[in-house]
């Protein structure tokens, strides 16, 4: 599975509607939505009253990262607000079993994400209770950071893992993705793709996207 998500976050939010236009357009495959409160992360992007525009005008599915703190006091009202998947972080939690049940129960894909400085084999006893794992391959919190290198392995240690077992549960990867690393990313057993500058600063964003499919 070959799947591109661009990062609304790279966005030019002045123009926001033309952009999700293009989106619509183009080979990608859902929208990926950065939440960020200025806690868990030191940014702060945005939240709901985005999501309304958002769902307004872009036809692809909305893919939803927390990178907040207490996500189980919000996770619903992101479903509620359109998303077609939510995910949050494993380390901002003590219990992430407690919060996906919340997601699940809105009828929501769920998703579980951990920063790179987390061990990739903390996701091992969560990979039959998510819908998808979210790999950061860069840390949390800001756009434009190079790809880390290591996170090929934790991919191919993640595939391994779905694969013995037989289940379908995505890989996704945020962080430096672009059009030179996503053949590399794709064969290492990712299924999903998350690109922002690389998308929308190219030059032609419906070419980058379809480049990084190929």
């Amino acid at each position: 599975m070959k799947l591109i998500a661009p990062s609304v976050l790279s966005a030019d939010f002045g123009h926001l509607a033309q952009d999700l236009e293009m989106i619509n357009r183009s080979e990608a495959d859902w929208l990926h939505i950065d939440v960020m409160d200025g806690t868990f992360v030191p940014n702060i992007s945005f939240g709901f009253p985005l999501m309304e525009p958002m769902r307004k005008y872009c036809t692809k599915p909305l893919d939803v990262h927390l990178m907040i703190v207490h996500p189980e006091k919000y996770v619903e009202r992101f479903c509620d607000a359109g998303a077609w998947s939510v995910g949050f972080h494993l380390e901002a939690v003590e219990d992430p079993m407690p919060i996906l049940d919340l997601i699940k129960a809105k009828k929501v894909r769920t998703c579980l994400t951990i920063n790179p400085d987390i061990d990739v084999k903390r996701l091992v006893p969560y990979l039959d209770k998510v819908d998808m794992v979210l790999l950061m391959s860069v840390f949390a919190g800001f756009g434009g950071q190079k790809f880390i290198p290591e996170t090929m392995d934790k991919i191919r240690f993640i595939r391994q893992e779905i694969d013995r077992r037989q289940l379908h549960t995505l890989i996704e990867i945020d962080g430096g993705v672009n059009t030179a690393n996503a053949a590399e990313l794709f064969a290492a057993g990712a299924d999903v793709l998350v690109a922002g500058s690389a998308v929308f600063n190219a030059p032609d964003p419906s070419l980058a996207i379809h480049q990084m499919k190929q």
